[in-house]
């Protein structure tokens, strides 16, 4: 499983906590939130080291070759400033980008967090008109399938379930009113990889 824009890793460490089985790898331009982290993973596992993690420096835009067709799960949770540009207007360039790193099938789940009064202006700046259904099934889902990936759910998840989603941001902004969580669940599709694989 692969987290983009993993800002602290909570995400990340506690999966790989609750599924030792599985490897997991956060990605994140900034690396400072990282730096407590970081250092917790590589301790021994009974003082709380995690074997099955791995932390990356690398934009959207410049994901590592070598992430090429590993992921079955990738996950983008509170995407801000670029990030959340890309993936809220269905630039096809980072699509293809999520979707080299895919393996056949993968999921892609993107969770937006935004309040459209306190954030307007940098929805405007990223020139973000709408996350609306009607938006995402009009305009986004055809961007998505030209980068390989096939829209399969949609919608705005309530205030009370956000507790399931297990990140810091998640836990930070639950009970703001007027804040709004839109998800959006994608499956990796057959599209070649040397098309899935153009460059930006």
């Amino acid at each position: 499983m692969i987290d983009i824009g993993t800002g602290d890793g909570f995400f990340v460490s506690e999966c790989a906590r609750q599924n030792p089985r599985k490897f997991y790898i956060g990605i994140d331009a900034n690396t400072q939130p990282l730096e407590k982290i970081s250092e917790k993973i590589h301790r021994k596992p009974s003082k709380g080291g995690l074997p099955n993690v791995l932390f990356l420096q690398a934009a959207v835009e410049d994901l590592p070759p070598e992430l090429d067709g590993v992921a079955d799960e990738v996950h983008v949770h509170f995407p801000w400033g670029s990030l959340l540009g890309a993936v809220a207007t269905g630039n096809e360039g980072v699509l293809r980008n999520l979707r080299r790193i895919c393996s056949a099938d993968a999921l892609l789940e993107i969770l937006i967090g935004f309040d459209p009064v306190r954030d307007v202006s940098e929805l405007k700046r990223l020139e973000i008109p709408s996350l609306s259904l009607d938006y995402i099934d009009s305009f986004l889902a055809p961007r998505y399938v030209n980068a390989g990936f096939a829209i399969i759910e949609r919608g705005v998840l309530p205030q009370s379930e956000w507790v399931k989603v297990q990140t810091s941001w998640a836990r930070r902004l639950k009970g703001r009113a007027g804040r709004s969580l839109t998800y959006i669940i994608g499956r990796a599709t057959d599209k070649s990889h040397s098309k899935a694989s153009a460059p930006i």
